[in-house]
């Protein structure tokens, strides 16, 4: 892959989540970062399966004779940095680029990887959000348009199966949560699966309400994922570290006791403000700024 021929149109921020101390800073959608300082780390999770991490979403990493296959592609000025991580796991350009989802911590690297010759593929209602220009809506950023090379090429609704590096390749849609253009994919026969953020191990999850995004939704959309896997299955979460389908129904877990509790409230006539008095979150996160925001955020989408 001739990285030199990889540019980079839009200015990013660092995007990280975390629950710490009551101050929601998933993810620090605002602040400019030095990209220069960021290091990507390999993790091998199978023979053939690799995650990468540096500053955004896990990128998951398929090599074998047919090429590479990554899921997301995080930061557009980390495209050098990720391509050489890649380069010390296989000598094959990375053929196809699954988005999880739209947002540009996972996505922001689209347009390097598409002028390099990669096809990118992504949910329908992904690729519409990517096609025009985005409010992301837990600080208000911009997210613009993307360009031609940055757009999916190929794109499906509920699911599309992909045979490749001797693994069937399962990319699906099991309905808004996160957003609503999110996409699992699972590795089959390497019984691995990338969960983009619809699992996360940070904290409170980041639901994008205006942008398609259900709390509800989401805990569907975890059954349908601990439905498809095993006990065995390693997670590959869409940030955080690698999990285990006990990892992913516990988070679920928390999602319904606080979900059920806030749907008593909203039954007792409580408002939005009573509903945060009454810590909702208890026993799951500390009481803070960033706590108050995501209830407020679920009580709206749950009214």
């Amino acid at each position: 892959m001739r990285t030199g021929e990889m540019i980079m149109k839009r200015t990013t921020s660092a995007v990280l989540g975390l629950l710490v101390c009551g101050l929601l800073v998933y993810p620090a959608l605002g602040s400019a970062q030095n990209f220069d300082n960021v290091q990507i780390r390999t993790l091998q999770v199978t023979e053939s399966i690799y995650v990468l991490q540096g500053s955004g979403g896990n990128i998951g990493v398929s090599i074998g004779d047919d090429g590479t296959f990554i899921v997301d592609d995080q930061f557009a000025p980390l495209t050098d940095k990720i391509v050489a991580a890649i380069a010390e796991l296989t000598d094959k350009p990375v053929e196809f680029v699954v988005n999880s989802h739209w947002h540009y911590d996972h996505t922001d690297g689209n347009e390097n990887f598409g002028r390099a010759g990669a096809r990118i593929i992504a949910h329908e209602n992904s690729r519409r959000r990517m096609e025009t220009s985005q409010i992301i809506s837990l600080n208000g950023r911009l997210q613009e348009a993307y360009s031609k090379e940055g757009l999916p090429k190929i794109t499906f609704g509920e699911s599309v199966r992909f045979h490749y590096n001797d693994n069937a390749i399962d990319i699906v849609h099991f309905g808004p949560a996160h957003t609503d253009g999110d996409a699992v994919v699972f590795f089959r026969d390497a019984n691995v699966i990338h969960t983009g953020d619809v699992f996360v191990r940070y904290g409170l999850p980041f639901i994008d309400g205006p942008n398609g995004g259900q709390l509800s939704g989401m805990i569907d959309v975890l059954w349908g994922v601990a439905g498809l896997i095993s006990d065995n299955t390693t997670i590959i979460p869409g940030h955080g570290q690698l999990s285990t389908r006990t990892d992913l129904l516990e988070y679920r877990s928390m999602l319904v006791t606080i979900r059920d509790r806030m749907l008593g409230q909203i039954a007792e006539g409580m408002s939005e403000d009573e509903v945060v008095a009454a810590n909702p979150t208890q026993g799951f996160a500390p009481p803070g700024a960033g706590t108050e925001r995501w209830v407020r955020a679920a009580y709206v989408d749950l009214r």
